[in-house]
C-alpha cells in the first residue's frame, strides 16, 4: 500500500506546482483548480494510510474530518471544495470560470492548498 500512498501524495505535490505555475501566468482560475487538487489528493494519500482503503470523494471536508484534521485545516478544506466544480463549468460558476477568479482569491487558495500539503506530509511522517 506504501507505493499508493506515494502517488498521491507526489502527485499532490505536482499538482501544487501546477497551481503555482499558472497563478505566475495568471491563469486564476486553473491555479484555483490545482490548488484544489493538491488538498485533495494530499488528504487522499493520508486518508489510505490511515483508513488503509481509498475513498471516491471530493469532498475534502469530509476526508479532513475523518482524518482528524485541527480546525484550520477544515476551515480551508470548506473553501477549497467547491473549487473542483466551480473552476471548470459555466453552469457552477455561473459564468465563464476565467472570469470568476482573481490574483488575490488565487493567492489565497494556493495558501490553503499548501496548508493542507504541509499538514498532511507532517501526519505522514509521524506515523
Amino acid at each position: 500500500m506504501r507505493k499508493e500512498i506515494d502517488y498521491w501524495y507526489e502527485q499532490a505535490k505536482a499538482d501544487l506546482k501546477s497551481a503555482t505555475d499558472l497563478l505566475k501566468t495568471e491563469n486564476f482560475y486553473a491555479s484555483v483548480f490545482f490548488s484544489q487538487q493538491t488538498a485533495e489528493k494530499s488528504l487522499k494519500s493520508l486518508y489510505i494510510k490511515e483508513k488503509r482503503t481509498s475513498v471516491k470523494t471530493h469532498n475534502l471536508v469530509y476526508l479532513a474530518r475523518e482524518l482528524n484534521a485541527p480546525q484550520n485545516i477544515i476551515n480551508d478544506c470548506a473553501e477549497l471544495t467547491p473549487d473542483y466544480i466551480t473552476t471548470r463549468y459555466p453552469d457552477a460558476a455561473t459564468g465563464a470560470p476565467f472570469e470568476s477568479y482573481t490574483r488575490e482569491s488565487a493567492e489565497r487558495h494556493l495558501m490553503m492548498a499548501e496548508e493542507v500539503r504541509k499538514w498532511v506530509e507532517i501526519m505522514l511522517l509521524m506515523k
